[in-house]
């Protein structure tokens, strides 16, 4: 047999005469070698490293059977105008085979205003959906019974409103708590670091947090209390590892806050769920995926002390990469979608929602999200990727880049560490630092043309039109939300309103758990807006701190 070093260095004095050895990076900066071999994983250890599917440390799937099993829930991530507006767009999805809902709300309802506040005129339903009360909530699971179909919010500073909202619901349905699925978003963390939508400081969220967590462990076990969201942190212009790495940081402080709180890991853990980006370098995100998994695993077993196998699993839902999406050659999108759904796939993901081509431009239209699904559909049954359980594992390219993204992420623990962890870390600009230098050296390679955007920087289309319909939002939203919300409090009994907010007031001020006072507050037919008030005036907002 030929020795394989040997042979590698003769091998790259061939190649090296009709081709440059170096010089090629991926879009995290980190250099392509042109092969690899035995000699870039001779230190994996099988039983170490790997392990098989559904067995410690799950680099190969937290689930036995994975794919073969049980397909990835289908989502696409929805939700614009009115309830009703978002309400006819899910059975139009569930019509069309998606599996699992997704809801998208308006920037408002994401920093807690109503509908008629004047920080939400001209945004009510632009984004997403706008949800006022529980009386929206009513009309946007109309028919939806919601102890079959298991659903995804993404609301994080309100989450604890939102998520009451729908336990009423289910009330009103006759689905109790502990019959409903899903998963509320609910990462501060990320906010602070990424996508800037935070309402209170970091103290009071992570009491609102471990107060959801143990409300849920009690009252609605099967709900995702908090899905890890790396993806905003990836379209805020990170690198692979830097999600990988900020994603897992923020889910070990939920951690040590939940065991600080005086909640047994074991009975909060198996709740917590992931959301990661899938980005353009296919291999790259499929090794981040593995690398997740296996650091999770070992993290929580062996500093966290859990016991509970399902305390060690990164369930994690991952959504295509919008930042990659261009508004020039829409139509290229599909096949940049199509390949990052792939590389979620073979990743082990356990939820997908793809983009639609559209995204660019405005929300998608009905056309435009039912090809998104189908890229899904395509993608299960007619490619065979589901057919056998993580099928790259042994490359020697995937173990390479899955042990460096790994090493990579230990060395971001380390450097957190050393700042005093995450939120103080949040408090100096350390992420925000971090992320902003890497989204400038990625701007500075499109520009140089060292990368390139098909239709963007090379492939141009000169003139080109763009000749697809696309879904416009009426300015009438803005007025039917207004209008309903004083429909609502002429109607609703405001004593019971006044009696729930007071002693919302009153349970801030003090320890006491904040979910039955929400939960009081919704079934009074409260407004967000009401109750994120009684909080801002309890809690005080957060400011981002100046960093240069």
């Amino acid at each position: 047999m030929k020795d394989t070093k040997n042979g590698s260095a003769e091998w790259e004095k061939k190649f090296s005469k009709t081709c440059e050895t170096s010089g090629v990076t991926n879009p995290s900066g980190r250099e392509i070698k042109p092969l690899y071999g035995p000699a870039d994983i001779e230190s994996l250890d099988y039983g170490r490293d790997l392990g098989f599917p559904g067995e410690y440390p799950f680099t190969r799937g937290v689930y036995t059977t994975m794919h073969r099993g049980r397909l990835w829930t289908m989502r696409q991530f929805s939700g614009f105008g009115t309830a009703r507006d978002s309400n006819q767009r899910y059975h139009f999805l569930l019509d069309r085979g998606q599996t699992g809902l997704s809801v998208a709300f308006d920037m408002p309802t994401i920093m807690g205003y109503d509908s008629d506040h004047v920080r939400s005129h001209g945004e009510v339903g632009m984004c997403g959906v706008a949800i006022d009360s529980l009386k929206d909530m009513e009309i946007l699971f109309d028919e939806i019974p919601l102890d079959k179909v298991s659903t995804s919010m993404t609301i994080n500073a309100p989450a604890a409103m939102l998520l009451a909202f729908y336990i009423c619901v289910g009330e009103k349905q006759g689905v109790s708590s502990d019959k409903v699925r899903g998963t509320i978003q609910n990462d501060i963390l990320k906010e602070y670091i990424a996508q800037k939508s935070w309402i209170f400081p970091p103290e009071p969220s992570m009491r609102i947090i471990t107060d959801i967590l143990a409300f849920c462990s009690d009252h609605v076990p099967k709900w995702n209390t908090i899905s890890i969201s790396g993806y905003h942190i990836r379209e805020a212009g990170s690198t692979a590892a830097q999600e990988l790495a900020f994603t897992l940081a923020d889910g070990f402080t939920y951690v040590e806050a939940g065991i600080k709180a005086g909640l047994d890991v074991d009975k909060f853990a198996p709740r917590l769920s992931f959301f990661f980006n899938s980005h353009l370098d296919f291999f790259e995100e499929i090794a981040k995926y593995r690398a997740a998994r296996r650091i999770w695993a070992k993290r929580m077993k062996e500093k966290y002390g859990a016991r509970k196998e399902e305390s060690l699993l990164v369930r994690f839902h991952t959504q295509t990469a919008g930042c990659t999406l261009t508004a020039q050659q829409p139509e290229n999108n599909i096949i940049r979608t199509a390949y990052q759904a792939m590389s979620g796939v073979l990743g082990g993901t356990q939820s997908l929602h793809t983009n639609s081509m559209d995204e660019t431009l405005a929300l998608p239209s009905e056309k435009a999200v039912q090809i998104a699904l189908r890229t899904q559909q395509l993608l299960a049954y007619e490619t065979g990727v589901a057919n056998t359980i993580d099928p790259l594992a042994g490359s020697y390219y995937i173990e390479h880049l899955t042990d460096k993204l790994e090493e990579e992420a230990e060395a971001y623990f380390e450097k957190i560490d050393d700042l005093g962890g995450v939120v103080k870390a949040i408090d100096l600009g350390f992420f925000q630092k971090e992320i902003a230098d890497a989204a400038y050296r990625y701007q500075r390679e499109i520009e140089k043309k060292t990368k390139i955007v098909v239709g963007v920087n090379d492939f141009v289309i000169d003139d080109e039109e763009i000749d697809i319909d696309i879904l416009r939002i009426d300015y009438r939203v803005e007025r039917e939300q207004t209008e309903a919300l004083k429909k609502l409090r002429s109607e609703r009994d405001n004593g019971a309103a006044s009696t729930a907010l007071d002693a919302l007031r009153s349970a801030a001020g003090g320890t006491e758990n904040l979910m039955p006072r929400i939960l009081d507050c919704s079934r009074a037919y409260c407004t967000l807006g009401e109750m994120i008030d009684v909080l801002r005036d309890v809690f005080g907002e957060y400011k981002e701190p100046i960093v240069y």
